[in-house]
């Protein structure tokens, strides 16, 4: 079994715990501040705990560093273990400029090192189900997309909401429509703190004619997240939150007197593996390190994604 470190111990840094654990391939858990590792040894008691990122770097025995620490740390801690040898997974995103994050990715491929970034959406059951229907034509041809990631809370310094909620989308919606967009365009609200806007609309165009955009806030009254995909025979609704998570609607327009016409069709759900997204994830991952293959979300992956956000 490939032994990892897992290195950030706090809100998001604890599923990785809890499924790195559960694998048994978590080596140990690495944080500065001691109430997350009191948090963390209530879950995995036998897992050793450490403060210093150096003692993780120094340990022969680690072979994958797992970082989920603030988003302004990613790209130097990632280059800090790809040098110590390690073989890396980053939460997103991977860096805050897209030249940052190109130094990780030209740096892990020089090196010959398995560079993976947490972009999970890619790896939920809908999200999986949803690209087969497209490449098998049941969509038809796709026409436009969006998707609404709402929340309130939790509120970050770091990273504005396009940094911090986007990524996954952007992610999806690039793999979905199976090309980079040819047009960004932007706008947000800042409305809590100074310079971090936290509601922000990004529009994307596409070469083959899809349109899509992606709404993100942190300061919304009701939790949503939401892919909707319209194609010419079939719409598909992705909806998280809901115990149906993939809906298609075999909806149907006619042309009646040179005006369009809606038909409406019954509902379709999907079936759906019953499997954590995260766990997916982190199983990729060790299967990726042991095998030394390359990563769905490599860092190529996440590149494209940076410079959607960093054109948006």
């Amino acid at each position: 079994m490939i032994r990892v470190a897992c290195v950030g111990a706090g809100a998001w840094g604890a599923n990785l715990v809890r499924n790195f654990g559960a694998m048994g391939a978590l080596q140990v858990i690495c944080d500065e501040d001691p109430n997350a590792l009191k948090r963390a040894a209530k879950h995995c008691p036998d897992v050793p705990m450490v403060a210093s990122y150096e003692r993780v770097l120094a340990d022969s025995t680690i072979a994958a560093v797992v970082l989920a620490t603030p988003a302004t740390t990613h790209a130097a801690m990632a280059k800090q273990a790809l040098l110590a040898g390690k073989d890396v997974f980053v939460e997103k995103p991977l860096a805050l400029t897209l030249a940052d994050g190109r130094e990780v990715v030209d740096l892990a491929s020089r090196l010959q090192r398995i560079l993976m970034v947490g972009h999970v959406l890619r790896y939920h059951p809908a999200v999986a189900a949803l690209d087969r229907l497209i490449a098998r034509g049941e969509l038809g041809k796709l026409q436009y997309a969006y998707s609404n990631r709402l929340n309130i809370g939790k509120f970050r310094r770091e990273e504005n909401i396009l940094w911090s909620f986007a990524p996954h989308d952007i992610s999806t919606l690039i793999h979905l429509v199976g090309q980079m967009p040819t047009t960004v365009q932007a706008s947000g609200g800042t409305y809590l703190q100074t310079g971090v806007p936290d509601v922000t609309m990004t529009h994307l165009e596409f070469s083959n004619g899809v349109r899509g955009h992606i709404f993100v806030s942190w300061l919304h009254p009701i939790k949503e997240q939401r892919l909707v995909v319209i194609g010419d025979r079939k719409m598909a609704v992705f909806d998280d939150l809901a115990k149906d998570k993939l809906v298609l609607y075999p909806h149907e327009v006619s042309w009646v007197d040179r005006a369009p016409v809606a038909h409406r069709g019954e509902a379709e759900v999907a079936p759906l593996e019953p499997e954590e997204p995260l766990a997916a994830e982190c199983r990729h991952f060790l299967e990726c390190v042991e095998r030394r293959t390359i990563p769905r979300t490599d860092g190529q992956e996440a590149l494209r994604v940076l410079e959607v956000l960093q054109a948006s």
